[in-house]
């Protein structure tokens, strides 16, 4: 039986939701000020600002949304808030925190608007043709794995990890959580996505 290693695992996410063979970012930090000039109408700072969380952004959303069109509606609306309320930012030293919590608070919106939520089975993934540009079997797997086996915070931190390349103390610093308990749920997530595939094979 061939074991999947971690890496694995994180290149196939990392490749899935790319798919253009870029690298992985060494972390990221936002400037506050970019904030504080969006709020006297710098759409420079805007765009300095979009090009260095979009990539982040999406891997969250997605985590929550589990499908690439909902995320890009999501992101969308995030950044036009964030446009809208920069004025009301308080420094903090996390402004990737912040604009989560604005993402968060648009999906759930989201939510609560549509009266008759459907809930994909992740099982059904091959019938869906949102999915349908996943050809790589493996690559379906680990979406499948990650999409219908981890909690809602093992896909953030995988995602997060995986496509942002993000380091543990980040993503605990923007989600909210200790860093033990960050640390912990990714490793119980690898686990389970590692089984499931191995399970599969």
């Amino acid at each position: 039986m061939h074991y999947i290693y971690e890496g694995e695992i994180i290149m196939i996410l990392f490749a899935f939701v790319l798919g253009d063979g870029e690298q992985l970012q060494k972390g990221l930090e936002i400037d506050e000020k970019l904030i504080k000039r969006i709020a006297k109408g710098d759409m420079d700072a805007f765009d300095i600002l979009y090009r260095q969380s979009e990539r982040t952004l999406y891997a969250y959303v997605l985590s929550l949304t589990k499908d690439h069109e909902t995320t890009l509606d999501i992101m969308q609306d995030t950044y036009v808030k964030l446009i809208s309320a920069a004025h009301l930012y308080k420094p903090m030293g996390k402004p990737l925190a912040w604009i989560f919590t604005i993402a968060k608070n648009l999906f759930y919106q989201k939510l609560r608007k549509e009266k008759n939520v459907e809930h994909m089975d992740p099982t059904d993934l091959s019938d869906d043709k949102r999915f349908s540009y996943v050809t790589d079997i493996e690559d379906r797997l680990v979406l499948e794995g990650v999409l219908k086996l981890l909690t809602q915070e093992e896909r953030e931190i995988i995602m997060l990890y995986a496509v942002s390349g993000m380091k543990h103390k980040e993503i605990a610093e923007n989600l909210g959580l200790n860093l033990s308990t960050t640390l912990s749920k990714y490793h119980r997530a690898l686990k389970k996505l590692r089984d499931f595939l191995e399970g599969r094979r």
